[in-house]
């Protein structure tokens, strides 16, 4: 039996799902997570290569690694690396080959359809260029959805939906956040008003402003580093990814320790969840005044919502949910697999088989 692959391009990590009428499960990526890296290097012989292997030279060879790629879609400044200048749809095609040659590998054959997603919020022209990505990878039937479409797909498959609903989306992702409103009327899915969104704000800001306190409670360590000492270099490196695992810790601890081995600072500093959640008050309050945008665009009250869901990994951060929770003045969770949300419904709205399995619809993709 085939299957359909749906693939989540994310601005900071790629997750992928497989759906066959039977299952509609995760496909893991990475060398040591369920997701892999948005990443691409250029070695020295013009090869791209894409995933955990680009993020592992991001630190040794800095000029030759392309991230936040999807980012760099539609920009006029060409993205270079080791000299050369490559089209962001080249680099992002590397990228899903990367990605579907995981998943067909541990299938054992390939998809038969292949469904991508995008934000919302993006215009005809980003479309339009995103859509070039799987020609250029070799995939020429590939269909394209938005996220908060495929997230709604999903929210489908979970428990027995109403015939009809109204469902708005949060999704707090690594590098954007975005905020739609759809209905969804049992075959079909449509976006109502102009959904939300803001460039650079997730997962990623939320780590600068852990750092940012590691550099003040160092008393200015960080700023006086030798950026082109490659000792210094790679510590930073190391203490950028401690500052996300510290993030990620206090979703579940109320308070941490991030080491701090820098040349000549070689302290611990301690980081509460309370401390933590000052620290992002402002960007996470900026996505629920978003959030709210969406709800007047689309003319919708928050008791007439049936679902909100949240997705997206920076969803997790408990302030979030405490603050849309007061901002709709209802309880809220997430999602148990908010990374995956997204690709797992692009699998689900493009299943092969949905008279196999009733509970994934067939949506608009």
């Amino acid at each position: 039996m085939g299957y359909c692959l749906g693939v989540d391009l994310g601005t900071t990590s790629a997750a992928a799902a497989v759906a066959d009428g039977v299952r509609l499960d995760v496909v893991p990526l990475g060398n040591r997570s369920p997701v892999m890296p948005s990443a691409v290097y250029v070695r020295d012989d013009g090869a791209l290569v894409a995933g955990d292997e680009a993020a592992g030279h991001a630190v040794s060879d800095p000029d030759r690694v392309a991230s936040e790629i999807t980012r760099r879609l539609g920009s006029p400044t060409p993205v270079v690396l080791g000299g050369t200048s490559h089209p962001a749809t080249d680099l992002l095609a590397a990228l899903l080959q990367e990605v579907v040659a995981r998943v067909t590998a541990q299938q054992g054959l390939d998809p038969e359809l292949v469904v991508l997603t995008h934000p919302a919020t993006w215009g005809p022209f980003r479309q339009g260029l995103f859509e070039e990505v799987p020609q250029l990878a070799g995939i020429p039937d590939a269909r394209t959805t938005t996220e908060p479409e495929a997230a709604v797909a999903y929210h489908a498959t979970t428990r027995q939906s109403p015939p009809e609903e109204i469902v708005a989306v949060y999704d707090l992702g690594g590098g954007t956040f975005d905020a739609a409103v759809l209905h969804r009327d049992g075959r079909s899915t449509a976006v109502l008003g102009t959904p939300e969104g803001i460039e650079r704000l997730g997962g990623a800001a939320f780590d600068e402003a852990v750092l940012s306190f590691v550099d003040d409670a160092t008393g200015g360590a960080l700023s006086e580093l030798d950026r082109d000492d490659p000792r210094a270099a790679v510590a930073l490196a190391r203490l950028r990814r401690d500052c996300t695992l510290a993030k990620e810790a206090l979703t579940l601890d109320t308070e941490t320790v991030i080491p701090v081995d820098l040349p000549g600072v070689h302290p611990e500093v301690r980081l509460t969840r309370e401390e933590f959640e000052e620290l992002v008050l402002g960007l996470v309050e900026s996505t629920i005044t978003a959030f709210r945008r969406a709800l007047c665009s689309a003319g919708v009250s928050p008791e007439v919502l049936s679902a909100v869901l949240l997705i997206g990994g920076s969803s997790r951060i408990p302030l979030v949910a405490r603050l849309l929770s007061r901002e709709l003045g209802r309880p809220l969770g997430v999602d148990a697999r908010p990374q995956h949300a997204v690709a797992l419904g692009a699998a689900a709205s493009g299943d092969l088989h949905p008279a196999a399995h009733p509970r994934i619809p067939r949506g608009r993709s």
